[in-house]
């Protein structure tokens, strides 16, 4: 049996029911204000969210990415250089530590890492429930757009142990990567999150396609979110609706069926709860772990090397 812990006082109770929520959320502040004052408008705002899922009694809470920020890759305004922040010694990475300890909820951050000045990455940070920082996953694939910005993640594929579950962190276009997907899994990930960042365009198709049928490649849970509203036009043609975010934030189970889904225009905690005995129900009935011949997937890498 899978086991998840609660923390208590006195005790560690075991459970298999994890319960876990998503925010999804449109920008709070013009863009016309410092990267600072809207870090502070976005980090006020998630925090009410944070309460209530608090309140709600989620045990794993993920934020959408760069969720202090408009999501600013289509701009090449150098401001929002002053949005980023050292993780996890940043104000961002501190405050969600000690919301996490007050809410005893284990929370995934995603921001603007300056790792050192001009070195910066698209970075989630994850909190344990009492407040510990344990470590950070960098995106490791980009789009076109967002290359001037970020600099690949170095930080392999981590999966961290929290106080309730093995949870990964895969990042907004990482999603199209499959191989990503399956060494989270691989590696223990029960529930692997997906904070993105997704406009109206061809992805839209693709939403609801390629995390459900990584949750059942992997037997596993799965969380994605994007934002909501619109944040633009950033680019040139000033076509306003390449600006939209769609929302519809969803989990997904390890046969690959989305079980809870948020709407598309509204900010929105979304929460699920989810029985992880379920990964071991459909892996035992799938069996895509045992039956991988991974001696014959040599080639592959000559391949990408190329």
């Amino acid at each position: 049996m899978n086991l998840v812990y609660t923390i208590e006082v006195e005790r560690i109770t075991p459970m298999t029911i994890l319960k876990a929520g998503l925010v999804q959320m449109g920008l709070k502040a013009p863009i016309t204000e410092s990267a600072e004052r809207i870090r502070e408008i976005m980090l006020d705002a998630h925090a009410r969210l944070i309460a209530r899922a608090g309140a709600e009694g989620v045990q794993v809470l993920c934020l959408q990415e760069l969720f202090t920020l408009p999501y600013f890759a289509f701009s090449r305004d150098r401001k929002w250089y002053a949005g980023a922040e050292r993780v996890p010694d940043g104000p961002t990475t501190t405050l969600m530590q000690e919301l996490a300890r007050r809410h005893a909820m284990v929370i995934v951050a995603p921001v603007f890492e300056e790792h050192m000045p001009g070195v910066y990455y698209n970075t989630a940070a994850v909190i344990d429930a009492d407040g510990t920082y344990l470590g950070k996953y960098r995106k490791n694939h980009f789009g076109h757009i967002e290359w001037p910005w970020f600099k690949r993640g170095n930080l392999g594929y981590p999966v961290f142990r929290t106080a309730y579950a093995p949870i990964g962190v895969y990042i907004c276009y990482d999603r199209h990567f499959p191989e990503g997907w399956r060494l989270l899994a691989m590696n223990g990930a029960e529930l692997i999150v997906n904070p993105s960042a997704t406009i109206e365009s061809l992805s839209r198709h693709m939403w609801e396609l390629e995390q459900p049928a990584a949750a059942l490649a992997n037997g596993c849970f799965v969380g994605t979110i994007n934002r909501v509203g619109s944040e633009g036009p950033w680019d040139a043609d000033g076509k306003a609706e390449k600006g939209r975010f769609y929302g519809s934030s969803y989990f997904a189970n390890p046969r690959g069926e989305i079980i809870a889904k948020a709407g598309e225009d509204d900010d929105e905690l979304l929460v699920c709860e989810m029985d992880l005995d379920t990964i071991r129900e459909v892996r035992h009935a799938w069996q895509f772990f045992k039956n991988r011949r991974f001696e014959t997937y040599g080639p592959l890498s000559d391949i990408l090397s190329v």
